[in-house]
């Protein structure tokens, strides 16, 4: 056992079982919100690193095994979270902790087959959540094709609202104009919550002016944002063909949702076996057999025709360098998975446009569920989406009680700086708030912040 340089428990007591890539990032996240953590993995080597790099516990072990689990202090944790390579190891580790501890438990299952009974799983084996990155990164980028000038696309309130990305054009209708001023000028309903400008983010007010090269995060309900996209002359049209690198998990749960929207899709996939795997799991794509990196086999199958182009082959640089590309042969909206976070400003820096990271998407759902539990008395917290590289989170809580926040006037709350209600859903009605509005019992709230850490409605005040 490898201990942690201090004794001294802070917020929950959490094991995390899996040290690679999704594993790692968890930790260092978890670090960050001021749990006590403990980390176990057969890999000594990897426990070694992450213990020396982080204030934390760790174990070299089985994480099913009960004796490695007792090591690790299963007895008195609030939350395992089993994040190995192999689905199975993950459920079983869930259920040894189930019973031996009836703590919460959290377990990723990538498989198919698994993820389409993965409500069935989750009630049988008692578990809190299951996490699938290649699902979840599949979602976000069809929401991002659906929506193709967008950046980012992120739902709240059960998707009657979005969170969007996008970035302000050079002569668009937005350029030098207030916020205020757009309110009148566009019939459309919508709060721009969020703003990055030369490498700085701001929450913006009503006297803010928008320029050019702006990039905006606006939140609407989701029936409006088209119109308002129309109205400031931004081209709304779905994709309707999208050419995909790489046959993995991600490919196979995203062609499934772009051919349900009626999307065509192609599929440019080296492995053969794969290639026949796909053709039966996918009969309405088109499967080819060959290197997607290859410039001659790409522009033989038509790269430039296509109106998206999604690289999601194993390896970060080759996902890049098929971007550029693709935008240097024409205009197609691309969208980039990016499974390393290191050297996210380089990333930055080349203007690749959507950029999709699964292991933040994952790690935002279990941040959110371990806040929500952490303070599991008060208003629960829904949903966490983080913006411009973390620097701006945007919550969503359910509001179960009264509290300080509730029931007044916003204009008379005494919110913290660089924090601003985005939306009140209400009995299935989005409500952009003015000052007169209230924070009842029974609404599920928005808030968009540069502060880290509200896990609570009230942590919105002063």
């Amino acid at each position: 056992m490898f201990r942690k340089k201090s004794d001294r428990p802070v917020g929950l007591k959490i094991i995390v079982v899996g040290c690679g890539k999704v594993g790692s990032t968890l930790v260092e996240q978890l670090c960050k919100e001021g749990h006590d953590v403990t980390i176990i993995d057969v890999n000594q080597d990897k426990i070694h690193e992450l213990t020396n790099w982080y204030d934390i516990m760790g174990v070299v072990g089985n994480g099913a095994s009960y004796s490695t689990q007792k090591e690790a202090g299963i007895d008195s944790t609030d939350l395992l979270i089993a994040v190995t390579g192999s689905d199975e190891l993950n459920l079983l580790c869930c259920t040894v902790a189930r019973r031996v501890a009836k703590c919460a438990t959290i377990a990723r299952v990538r498989n198919p087959d698994y993820s389409k009974e993965a409500e069935y799983l989750r009630e049988q084996l008692g578990l809190a959540m299951i996490i699938n990155p290649e699902m979840e990164a599949a979602k976000e980028i069809a929401r991002i094709l659906y929506l193709p000038t967008a950046l980012e696309v992120s739902p709240f309130a059960h998707g009657q609202a979005e969170l969007v990305q996008f970035k302000v054009p050079q002569g668009n209708i937005m350029d030098g104009i207030t916020l205020m001023q757009l309110s009148s000028k566009v019939p459309a309903r919508v709060l721009v919550c969020a703003l990055e400008r030369d490498g700085e983010v701001m929450i913006p007010t009503g006297v803010t002016q928008i320029q050019a090269g702006d990039i905006i995060s606006f939140v609407a309900q989701r029936s409006t944002i088209k119109s308002f996209l129309q109205h400031i002359c931004v081209k709304t049209k779905r994709v309707n063909s999208t050419l995909i690198i790489g046959g993995g998990k991600s490919t196979y749960y995203l062609a499934e949702q772009l051919l349900h929207m009626g999307i065509s899709v192609k599929i440019i996939e080296k492995d053969k076996k794969r290639c026949e795997e796909l053709s039966i799991l996918l009969p309405k794509a088109i499967i080819i057999h060959g290197d997607g990196t290859d410039e001659e086999l790409l522009k033989e199958e038509g790269i430039d025709t296509f109106e998206s182009f999604i690289p999601l082959t194993g390896l970060d640089e080759e996902n890049v360098m098929l971007t550029l590309h693709a935008r240097q042969l024409s205009s197609t909206k691309v969208v980039t998975k990016i499974n390393r976070l290191s050297f996210k400003n380089v990333i930055s820096s080349l203007q690749l446009g959507s950029v999709i990271y699964p292991r933040l998407i994952i790690s935002e759902a279990i941040i959110a569920y371990v806040r929500a539990k952490k303070n599991s008395i008060d208003s629960n917290l829904e949903t966490l989406y983080h913006l411009f590289d973390s620097r701006i989170e945007a919550l969503e809580f359910r509001i179960d009680r009264r509290s300080k926040a509730t029931d007044i006037p916003l204009m008379h709350l005494k919110m913290k700086d660089q924090v601003l209600i985005a939306f009140i859903s209400r009995r299935g009605r989005i409500i952009l708030p003015s000052g007169t509005d209230c924070i009842e019992v029974g609404d599920t709230v928005m808030v968009v912040t540069k502060h880290s850490g509200f896990d609570e409605i009230e942590d919105i005040l002063r």
